[in-house]
C-alpha cells in the first residue's frame, strides 16, 4: 500500500536560485526497503536521493541513506547540507546547539554553522580519507584518457576518496578545467575529480573544480561537496590558502560557491548555502 511523506527538494551550493546542485530529501522513509529507494532515485534522476531516518546511536541526530540512480553511497556531501537543511527546516532539533550529527555510511558526520559566512549556511567536516596518496602510473594513464588530456598535461593527482571513490587531477589552471571534454567510456569505474586555479583577480574564486561520475549515472555532477572536501585535505593550507572558495557546475551552466576551510587544529570544514525550491508530499 503506497504511503505519502514529506519531501524536499533543496539547492545546495548556490549563489541565487537554481544555480547550485539540487538534492532530493525524503523525510521518515523508516518503513521503505532498498529497491523502493532505489526505484525513486532512478525516478528524480538527480544526482542524489536521501532518505531521512531514525538514528541507531545516541550519538546521531539522524541517519541517511544516500542513493544515485546507480546505487546507494555510503557519503556524499551536498546531500548531507541539504538533508541537514531539510531536517532543521522541518523542525528537527538537534541534541547540542552548535550541531547537527549525521549517521551514514562512513560513520557520524557533523554539521554546523558556518560561522565566517552568514547564517543560513551550513559546514560538514571531512570525514577521514578512506583512500589516499599519489596514483599508481595506470591509474593516471586512465585518468588520462578519460579526460582526453596527455599525462603531461596533468600537473598532479592523488587519490581523495572519503566514501564516493574519488581521485583527482590537477591541471594547469582554471581554463584547462573548463576545457575538458571526457570521454566517459573511458573512465572504466574511475570517479574524477578536476581542479584547476585562477589568476589572481580573475574570479571570485579561487579554483574551478568539475566532478565526473558516470558509473553512477551521472556524467558530470553540477557541485559536490565530498570531492570538494576531498581536495581540501589534499590542498587547503598547502597550494591553496587554509580557506578558499571553489567554484563549481560552470561548465553546467550553474554557479556554485563551496566554502572550503582548513581550521587551526588541522581539520577541513566544507560550506555553503542550501535553500529549499520545492516543498510538499511524495507518495511512494
Amino acid at each position: 500500500m503506497p504511503h505519502t511523506y514529506e519531501f524536499r527538494q533543496v539547492d545546495v551550493f548556490a549563489t541565487g536560485p537554481l544555480t547550485g546542485n539540487p538534492v532530493a530529501v525524503v523525510h521518515d522513509a523508516d518503513d521503505l526497503d532498498d529497491a523502493q529507494m532505489a526505484a525513486f532515485a532512478r525516478w528524480t534522476n538527480l544526482s542524489e536521493t536521501t532518505f531521512l531516518l531514525r538514528p541507531t546511536t545516541p550519538d546521531a541526530d539522524y541517519r541517511l541513506r544516500i542513493w544515485t540512480p546507480g546505487g546507494e553511497l555510503p557519503f556524499a556531501g551536498h546531500p548531507t547540507l541539504g538533508t541537514a537543511h531539510a531536517w532543521l527546516e522541518a523542525g528537527g532539533v538537534p541534541r547540542s546547539a552548535e550541531q547537527v550529527v549525521q549517521e551514514c555510511g562512513v560513520g557520524l558526520v557533523t554539521v554546523r554553522r558556518d560561522t565566517d559566512a552568514s547564517g543560513d549556511r551550513l559546514a560538514f567536516a571531512a570525514p577521514p580519507l578512506r583512500r589516499s596518496g599519489p596514483v599508481a602510473p595506470e591509474d593516471l594513464a586512465q585518468l588520462a584518457r578519460g579526460l582526453r588530456v596527455s599525462v603531461a598535461d596533468i600537473e598532479d593527482a592523488a587519490w581523495v576518496d572519503n566514501g564516493p571513490g574519488w581521485v583527482a587531477a590537477r591541471l594547469r589552471d582554471a581554463a584547462a578545467v573548463l576545457a575538458v571534454e571526457p570521454d566517459l567510456a573511458a573512465f572504466g569505474g574511475l570517479k574524477i575529480g578536476v581542479v584547476g586555479t585562477y589568476a589572481p583577480g580573475e574570479s571570485d574564486a579561487a579554483v574551478e573544480v568539475r566532478a565526473f561520475v558516470p558509473d553512477i549515472g551521472v556524467a558530470e555532477d553540477p557541485v559536490t561537496g565530498s570531492l570538494n572536501a576531498g581536495l581540501g585535505q589534499w590542498l587547503a593550507g598547502g597550494l591553496l590558502p587554509a580557506s578558499y572558495v571553489a567554484s563549481q557546475g560552470t561548465a553546467l551552466g550553474r554557479r556554485g560557491r563551496v566554502l572550503v576551510r582548513r581550521d587551526a587544529a588541522g581539520e577541513v570544514w566544507v560550506g555553503g548555502a542550501a535553500v529549499t525550491t520545492i516543498a510538499g508530499t511524495v507518495t511512494l
